[in-house]
């Protein structure tokens, strides 16, 4: 089968064309043949830092974690799939497990669904990771209708899903982002769009919510704008990230009574640790999708798999509106 493997961790330039063996079934597995995969942030540090992140296959390694497919087999212990079945998953492109980048994946059951019946291939490939964490958050926060959400970075891949999920909750939402484009979007998705460059944390927080704060402020930017969540949270406010590695005094969150929740959802793949849970959310993407209510936004370019590299230049560039969906 085609693939495209790095042989060594570095630049986009790293990876190479090469023909692997097809994977053969295994029990508890899937095996997929792939139509579409997506690039996600912790793609491109993987293939930049190798060993320097703990979470890195070894080299040569193929990565790649989304994907969308047709099931060509089935194994032994696998309920509830059958041959021509179209699934979409987030299963591979870490630890010991084979990515993506390539036209068949065995996948574990427990970390794939059938794909929603309204999105395309590249649709559904561009939602397992994102829709996983952005569901994850807000669960964890206990969002509730009524509630006022903000979201930062609604522009961006957990973003824009974390919007379209609050407001499939019953919230009122709220979201950061910058440049016509962006603010453009974010409303489209249906929240109001607030310019973290020309209205401060303060400000908004006293526009939108008479100065009491949001109940639940999603972080999908992290590191130093956590400062900034937990100013705009209001007292004993729920705070959700998903990049939370960074050195930062928690004083404003202890005044405010704040819950903090880490979001790290590759933890099922990294530990094989309650990987049903994810075929879980990924069955309720499904539904909520299917009714209308999610629907991933994919950037203007189109990338196959001998383009990898070039698609994981445009992530980096930070030009990207929506997901980046490479074709299998």
């Amino acid at each position: 089968m085609r693939a495209m493997i790095v042989n060594t961790f570095g630049d986009p330039d790293v990876f190479e064309a090469v023909e692997l063996p097809k994977p053969t079934i295994k029990t508890g597995h899937l095996l997929v043949k792939i139509s579409a995969t997506s690039v996600n942030i912790v793609d491109t540090m993987i293939r930049q830092m190798g060993a320097k992140l703990p979470l890195s296959p070894q080299a040569p390694a193929l990565l790649g974690m989304d994907f969308a497919g047709v099931v060509e087999e089935v194994g032994e212990d696998v309920t509830g799939y059958q041959v021509g079945d179209e699934v979409y998953g987030c299963a591979g492109g870490l630890a010991d497990l084979p990515g993506t980048l390539t036209e068949y994946i065995v996948a574990d059951a427990n970390l794939v669904a059938l794909k929603p019946k309204n999105l395309t291939m590249r649709e559904a490939a561009a939602l397992p990771l994102v829709g996983i964490t952005a569901y994850e958050g807000l669960q964890r926060a206990g969002v509730k209708p009524g509630q006022n959400v903000l979201v930062h970075g609604g522009s961006g891949g957990v973003g824009h899903v974390a919007i379209q999920l609050a407001r499939h909750f019953g919230a009122k939402v709220y979201s950061t982002g910058s440049g016509d484009p962006q603010m453009a979007l974010i409303e489209r998705l249906g929240a109001t769009p607030i310019n973290y460059r020309t209205e401060s944390v303060e400000s908004y927080v006293q526009k939108h919510t008479n100065g009491a704060g949001f109940d639940i402020v999603f972080d999908s930017v992290g590191g130093a704008n956590m400062a900034n969540s937990f100013e705009a949270a209001r007292l004993n406010g729920q705070v959700a990230t998903t990049v939370s590695m960074i050195e930062l005094d928690l004083t404003p969150a202890h005044f405010k009574g704040l819950s903090l929740h880490v979001i790290f959802m590759l933890i099922p793949m990294l530990h094989n640790y309650h990987r049903e849970e994810h075929g879980r959310i990924l069955t309720a993407l499904k539904t909520i999708a299917e009714a209308g209510d999610l629907k991933p936004v994919l950037d203007e370019t189109l990338y196959d798999l001998a383009d990898i590299g070039k698609a994981h230049e445009r992530l980096a560039s930070g030009k990207a509106m929506g997901k980046i969906v490479v074709s299998v």
